[in-house]
């Protein structure tokens, strides 16, 4: 399987990768613990169907130290008690934030004084950038159908 359109060759996206990729490390450098950023990722890119930020995401937060058993259980995390309350209230943001369309009031108040009630502004606006980014990343990789399971961790830097 080939990509519609290779972004790591085309000037244009390249260059769109390489600002984003710069508001990702804004995030990435936050208080926002990096446990918690990990499933932020996981979790919207199990909802987008962005398999290229699936394998990405589970294979940099199993080599960071994550147990195979919180990665089996992201996609069912209201069941799961391997969750802190702070990353399940991180989950509902992401899940909220990611279903916009889904939703007519998009997220919320109670998910967000949830969130609250654990992150502080800093953190949590490093988590709402954080599940606008995947987003935006995710739709990339949808859109020129990124081919996933080859990518091994570290690989962009």
């Amino acid at each position: 399987m080939d990509a519609r359109l290779n972004l790591f060759a085309n000037p244009v996206a390249g260059k769109f990768l390489r600002y984003i990729n710069s508001a990702g490390k804004a995030v990435g450098d936050s208080a926002l613990p990096a446990a918690t950023q990990e499933l932020v990722k996981i979790r919207a890119s199990q909802i987008n169907g962005c398999g290229f930020c699936t394998d990405m995401h589970t294979k940099d937060a199993a080599h960071a130290g994550e147990t195979s058993v919180r990665l089996n259980l992201v996609a069912a995390w209201r069941e799961a008690t391997v969750f802190t309350d702070a990353e399940r209230a991180a989950l509902e943001l992401t899940e909220q934030g990611t279903r916009i369309a889904d939703a007519a009031g998009g997220v919320t108040d109670e998910a967000w004084a949830n969130a609250a009630k654990y992150y502080d502004e800093d953190q949590l606006a490093a988590l709402v950038s954080l599940i606008a980014l995947i987003n935006a990343y995710n739709r990339l990789n949808v859109i020129v159908q990124q081919p996933a399971g080859d990518y091994q961790p570290g690989q962009f830097g």
